[in-house]
């Protein structure tokens, strides 16, 4: 049973995050080990469905699953042969290192998400067509993306901690 089977939804990049979710929470409930008779079982069942949302949770995940259906997952963990897109990588780490406030943060965060947007029309396209290399090509990208998106998240949550943090308050 393919992961899009488990949770009762349609084998496509494009999924509603809210019917995931409650699909996921659902299978939980039904597979808690504190609640089945056969623990083991529901332990083995419970951490397959966990997985299962992991992967399907995130676009770059779900991509790259996707061509492990087709079989053309091979060598999603090569590095990335795009020299424009490498620059264009660079400055936004760099950006992103240089960051001083939550505004430049959140600037940064629509930018990389417009770069997901685009990187997700082009998986589409290339999955649809067969065209496997430049598919895998899209995932390598993806995924470069998805780990600045949650970089871009620690610096958020790090900048309010920071905020919350005064060396005046009285303990």
């Amino acid at each position: 049973m393919s992961h899009f089977e488990l949770f009762n939804l349609p084998v496509a990049l494009d999924l509603d995050p809210a019917s995931l979710k409650s699909s996921f929470l659902a299978l939980q409930q039904q597979y808690h080990p504190d609640k089945a008779s056969d623990k083991d079982t529901a332990l083995i069942k419970s951490s397959e469905i966990n997985q299962a949302y992991k992967v399907l949770a995130n676009v770059d995940s779900r991509a790259a699953y996707l061509l492990a259906l087709k079989k053309q997952d091979h060598h999603l963990d090569q590095s990335i042969n795009d020299f424009e897109f490498l620059q264009s990588a660079l400055e936004i780490r760099e950006q992103l290192d240089e960051a001083a406030d939550s505004k430049e943060l959140q600037s940064l965060k629509i930018e990389v998400q417009q770069w997901i947007d685009g990187l997700v029309r082009e998986f589409k396209i290339d999955y649809d067509d067969e065209d496997w290399a430049e598919a895998r090509d899209a995932v390598r990208k993806l995924r470069f993306f998805q780990k600045v998106m949650n970089d871009i998240d620690k610096a958020e949550d790090q900048l309010l901690d920071d905020d919350s943090f005064d060396l005046d308050d009285e303990f």
